[in-house]
């Protein structure tokens, strides 16, 4: 699975980067063509002629190249690179990443990467639980970035606990899981909506909802990263996406998240529809902002386009249509309603009663319904686990 693919290792300074010899030996094994960048400070635990030997490439240090005076190109490692690896991933190192700081070439090469980026932390103990390394790797990780968990055991410190670096055989089993589940949506183009919809009142004021988009944004990274081409229509949030396989088209009303929907609908294999659409809007909307004027205002709203609806309707048999329903009672049994209603293949079910659940939170706990009545319930997850169980529904479905 990793014969030609082309693999960028950063190695930052740790005690754990003699792990990084076997790692190379063993992607090139696997047929994988390896550059390797270092840090200075990686220096004093390996040497870069080990690794250039293992790797059978130059090892990068530096932005120019020794008295030639010849440039590495960050940019173009970037480019050239299927994955990057920071292994291992100080906390130093670490911190960079996450705030941007950018004072050698393995950080600009990272910054410049439009490939995914793997990293796997090592340091000691204490250093992996403390709350800023935390934060940084909660920040990594919502950029996209994919952290390979510090395994537990003996430290350099003598201490024993978590923060030794995943062995090297383990990183070459995540990397290959990754390639590996990249073909499983080859091929495929997959609409997914998220966020809320503000419908103008005046040019000021709007109605809308509490949906942050982080569900739907999750559903398009994990959609991607099994190699579909994605398009995102996303309602107002702050989150951005980075990831070459998605297209991201903002919009604000529901009316535009139509137009956007049916402009792309009949090119689409899967079809995912995670956005809190308003179901009613003004029926007219000031062109001024409308002066406090007594005690009460009045506003008639009209029923907006049910944009899962109109979809469902033009559904071909080979398409999968996938919604989300949020009830406060009644849930299976409306989640079942709109299954039929609105033509879906399985229907994504949260409940506001479940603590941790619905707008706001990282996190989710959902059930999915199909046509057939099946019911699945899972625990209470970030939304990029739930991400990842929504779509491997899809991949079953594609399956069958």
């Amino acid at each position: 699975m990793l014969k030609g693919k082309k693999i960028i290792l950063g190695v930052s300074g740790s005690i754990a980067a003699y792990k990084a010899a076997i790692f190379v030996r063993l992607l090139v094994k696997e047929g994988a063509e390896v550059k390797v960048i270092m840090t200075a400070s990686s220096t004093e635990f390996i040497t870069p002629l080990t690794l250039s030997t293992l790797s059978k490439n130059p090892v990068l240090i530096d932005f120019v190249k020794g008295k030639t005076g010849d440039w590495n190109n960050h940019v173009d490692l970037g480019l050239w690179a299927d994955a990057m690896v920071i292994a291992p991933a100080s906390a130093n190192t670490l911190g960079k990443m996450a705030n941007g700081i950018c004072d050698n070439l393995l950080l600009a090469t990272y910054l410049s990467a439009r490939c995914p980026v793997f990293f796997a932390p090592a340091m000691d103990l204490d250093m992996y639980q403390h709350p800023s390394v935390l934060k940084n790797i909660d920040k990594l990780q919502s950029f996209g970035n994919q952290l390979i968990e510090a395994e537990h055991g003996e430290l350099a410190s003598g201490l024993i606990g978590q923060g030794r670096m995943a062995e090297p055989e383990n990183l070459v089993s995540v990397i290959t899981e990754y390639f590996s589940k990249g073909e499983l949506l080859k091929g495929k183009k997959a609409l997914i909506t998220a966020g809320p919809t503000f419908e103008a009142i005046d040019p000021v004021r709007f109605i809308g909802n509490h949906s942050t988009g982080k569900m739907g944004f999750a559903l398009a990274e994990e959609a991607a990263n099994l190699g579909a081409q994605v398009t995102l229509i996303s309602g107002p949030t702050h989150l951005t996406i980075v990831h070459p396989n998605i297209t991201l088209i903002r919009v604000q009303s529901g009316e535009q998240m139509y137009k956007e929907c049916i402009a792309v609908y009949d090119q689409m294999d899967i079809n995912i529809m995670a956005a809190a659409v308003a179901d009613y809007a003004p029926k007219t909307v000031a062109e001024q902002k409308i002066k406090k004027k007594g005690d009460e205002m009045t506003i008639e709203l009209i029923k907006t386009i049910d944009i899962a609806r109109e979809l469902g309707q033009r559904k071909r048999a080979s398409q999968i249509n996938i919604g989300f329903a949020l009830e406060t009672e009644a849930e299976i049994e409306h989640a079942q309603q709109k299954i039929k209603n609105k033509n879906f293949d399985f229907i994504v079910l949260n409940s506001l009663n479940d603590k941790g659940a619905g707008f706001g939170h990282d996190t989710n706990k959902i059930t999915i319904i199909d046509r057939e009545n099946n019911i699945q319930h899972f625990e209470l997850k970030s939304k990029k686990e739930v991400a990842k169980d929504i779509i491997h529904a899809v991949t079953q479905k594609l399956q069958h």
